[in-house]
């Protein structure tokens, strides 16, 4: 690596740490209670609140990434799409066993068991779909179709499942403790880079009202999702690392940032629900609208069906099937009661498989 490529290198990831943490206090800040105040107002239960909007709030950037990944102009069909996929999966499995994890080592609580049996459901119908799709080694127009068509139904049921089964909502989500918590969390953050957060902080009109604050919010991470597929694609030329394994393991993490936060947040707060309810309706909206929404875009304006290459991300997309059996029934078998020894299990899991990943790489292609 001589100088010029090591100063590139250098120069797009802190461009990645710089939009990591941008984004990270655009969603917590200003974009995800903006839709949380919309749960108040219509008096959404806290698991429903954590499964519909907190999620897609959260996974916002998830989505634009997969956007930007498909249009940004590639080797082939489709531009960049591993870094779409990749960046999904690993934020899926990231979710499953690190934000579960996280939550069960901070807080125990005893959850509802209907909601979470919902989200498995629907999570192991969304896994099941991507298999069928990628195994194929191309995405068509009716495989795009029925994943937004099934996040609809998602959607629905999540709105009736408490008339279907009855359940308690373990606690009231209190918005203004989760702006206060969030605050403290990133006081000492703030002291470093001050400058960047007075100039994000002067794009949002104090007096603005949630559907203004919700426009400007998906703007910047627009904005700053496509710096962010830019870095990644010049740091995996630099290194000769493929587009998927940086996306499945450093956009993956960088991207749940806010989700790991949030549901910590909510969890110390006792409300252990809604952070396994926003986990699981995160992976569902990343998979069924973050990949199904934008195939399903590239299919209506281009009219081709969409190549898939990469062989490791049909073993990466089986492990997410892996993850719901295992968080299954461990919650099964405690009763359904988070506990830290279950977020040690399941925060080990994952940095097994982030050793699996590199070793796959580094040592069984050599």
């Amino acid at each position: 690596m001589d100088l010029i490529e090591f100063s590139s290198l250098l120069i797009h990831s802190l461009i990645l740490l710089l939009t990591f943490y941008l984004l990270a206090q655009v969603c917590d800040n200003h974009f995800v209670p903006a839709l949380e105040k919309i749960g108040k107002k219509f008096n959404m239960s806290t698991d429903v609140t954590g499964a519909t909007l907190m999620a897609v709030g959260s996974s916002a950037p998830e989505l634009f990434i997969a956007i930007i990944a498909i249009i940004k102009p590639g080797d082939v069909d489709g531009g960049h799409i591993d870094i779409g996929i990749g960046t999904i999966v690993g934020s899926a499995l990231f979710n499953i066993l690190v934000i579960i994890g996280a939550v069960s080592v901070v807080k125990k609580a005893t959850l509802s068991w209907q909601p979470i049996i919902r989200d498995m459901i629907f999570y192991s119908l969304s896994i099941i779909v991507l298999v069928i799709s990628i195994t194929n080694g191309f995405i068509s127009f009716w495989e795009a179709l029925v994943c937004v068509l099934l996040y609809a139904v998602y959607i629905y049921a999540v709105f009736k499942w408490k008339i279907w089964f009855p359940y308690k909502d373990r606690g009231v989500y209190s918005d203004e403790e989760k702006v206060h918590e969030k605050k403290t969390h990133y006081k000492r953050v703030g002291y470093i880079i001050k400058p960047i957060d007075f100039l994000l902080d002067m794009l949002f009109p104090k007096k603005a009202n949630q559907n203004t604050i919700f426009l400007i919010s998906i703007l910047i991470i627009a904005g700053l999702c496509w710096l962010m597929v830019d870095s990644a694609i010049m740091v995996s030329e630099i290194l000769h690392i493929p587009e998927f394994i940086i996306a499945i393991t450093v956009l993956a993490v960088g991207t749940s940032v806010p989700d790991l936060v949030s549901s910590v947040i909510v969890a110390k707060q006792g409300k252990g629900g809604m952070a396994i309810s926003n986990a699981f309706g995160s992976n569902i909206f990343d998979i069924l609208i973050g990949l199904g929404f934008p195939w399903l875009l590239l299919q209506i304006f281009s009219n081709r069906e969409i190549e898939i290459l990469n062989d490791n991300m049909i073993i990466s997309v089986i492990l997410l099937f892996a993850t719901v059996l295992i968080v299954f029934f461990v919650l099964y078998f405690r009763k359904w009661k988070i506990r830290p020894r279950t977020g040690y299990i399941l925060l080990s899991i994952y940095l097994l498989y982030i050793i699996w990943q590199i070793v796959n790489h580094y040592v069984w292609h050599l």
